[in-house]
């Protein structure tokens, strides 16, 4: 018999965005349900609460601390059996979870490229490293490479010379004209302007290559070197650990889910967050990748609209869409060059789970077909890995989701009785 909990506003998500929308609904005095995943709250970004007392994430820490509200961590929502209901699942066992307003915040994840050797053991994501590192992962003394694209690798790069790594390149795709233009449009952001100088301060003696990637990864048994470019030449530089990160793509699988409409790759929201599904608003990276900033400032617009105080919420959209402008002019500096969509071979593999290669899937025209043909994404991972590499890729995109959300034992999916029709467009 599944448990069931009742709430006025359920916000799943407790990252940045959602800890601002709970926080800002329950405040309004609403029964407000935070339902994560993980075990703690802080999404990917702040994972492991605030790294210092004056941390700017420890306020909002404090204020969820105070906010009357149900904090249900270890829960994974993976069905929707009926309108204004989700489907749980927490330790194996079904949650039925009821409510009459509903806020998105389901982050986004790291993109991944393939390349020739990153599978070896040693080649990690960027921002899974640094999830590493928060959790215990020692990597003094080892030699590191940091690679990809993005204001992330310098964040990186600093908390491995933190933890007594050795980080001898940092190799950037986007070209130095980029990065310049980007630097001059931080002038006017002294905040940021003055944390990217802290990373590379961190950083120093580490080189910093703009306009270089990685091409491959090498060694016997676990990664011994990354193959890097530039438009000079090709260098094999020694590493015990490959960290690389090109971006992010948002986590879409529950507004899709729930048949939110979406536009290149982000939930589309109106003014006041709210989606195109009555009474479901959406905050945070999955409504466009932008970084903390915004993703704070959409959920309380969000928490306060769903509570009811559209006023209150609209004098926070001219900061919101002030920090949006940062995000774009993020996706501008660090677009990914097209000479990566070539690096993978058709021996390489892109989809882990299902031991896919370049080559099976390049004979299909779409992330559906291929699919149905090869298991492409159809592993435990159910596509949160190659389901970003094949949009890069091949220009794939899921156009609907289908229950579960994630792999569940059968009993659970059981518990919630019929599922709701789901829309199956081509390409699902």
């Amino acid at each position: 018999m599944a448990r069931e909990r009742g709430f006025d506003i359920l916000v799943v998500g407790a990252g940045p965005a959602g800890i601002a929308a709970a926080c800002v609904a329950a405040e309004s005095g609403a029964r407000v349900g935070l339902v994560d995943d993980n075990p703690a709250p802080g999404g990917q970004i702040w994972r492991g609460g605030p790294e210092r007392p004056a941390d700017a994430a420890a306020a909002w820490f404090a204020r969820l601390d105070a906010a009357r509200l149900e904090r249900l961590a270890g829960v994974q929502i993976v069905a929707r059996p009926g309108p204004r209901v989700l489907l749980a699942e927490a330790a194996g066992e079904a949650l039925v979870l009821r409510h009459e307003k509903l806020i998105l915040s389901p982050g986004a994840r790291e993109r991944f490229i393939p390349f020739p050797g990153w599978t070896l053991p040693g080649v990690l994501g960027a921002g899974g490293i640094q999830a590493l590192l928060k959790s215990g992962f020692p990597v003094a003394g080892k030699r590191v490479v940091v690679a990809g694209s993005g204001p992330l690798l310098l964040a990186v790069a600093a908390a491995l010379r933190e933890h007594g790594a050795e980080v001898p390149v940092i190799a950037e795709q986007a070209p130095w004209g980029r990065l310049i233009r980007f630097g001059l449009g931080l002038l006017a952001r002294p905040g940021k302007l003055a944390q990217g100088a802290g990373y590379r301060i961190k950083t120093r003696g580490a080189r910093y290559v703009a306009g270089c990637w990685p091409v491959a990864a090498e060694g016997a048994r676990r990664v011994e070197r990354a193959i890097l470019r530039t438009a000079r030449g090709t260098w094999a530089e020694p590493c015990d650990l490959l960290a690389c990160g090109f971006g992010f793509v948002a986590s879409l699988e529950l507004p899709r889910l729930l048949g939110c409409a979406e536009r290149d790759g982000s939930v589309c929201v109106d003014e006041a967050q709210q989606t195109s599904v009555p009474g479901v608003w959406c905050a945070g990276e999955a409504t466009g990748i932008g970084g903390v900033d915004p993703a704070l400032l959409e959920g309380q617009v969000a928490g306060l609209a769903a509570a009811g105080r559209r006023a209150d919420a609209a004098r926070l959209f001219a900061a919101r869409d002030r920090a949006r402008r940062f995000g774009r002019a993020l996706d501008r500096a660090f677009a990914l060059r097209p000479e990566l969509k070539s690096l993978a071979t058709d021996e390489t593999i892109v989809c882990r789970c299902e031991d896919v290669t370049r080559g099976r899937l390049a004979a299909y025209g779409s992330w559906r077909e291929a699919k149905l043909h090869t298991r492409c994404g159809m592993g435990p991972c159910q596509g949160r890995v190659c389901g970003g590499a094949t949009e890069f890729l091949f220009g794939w995109a899921p156009a609907s989701g289908r229950p579960p959300v994630f792999p569940v034992p059968v009993g659970v999916l059981g518990a919630g009785g019929n599922e709701s029709p789901i829309d199956r467009a081509p390409g699902a």
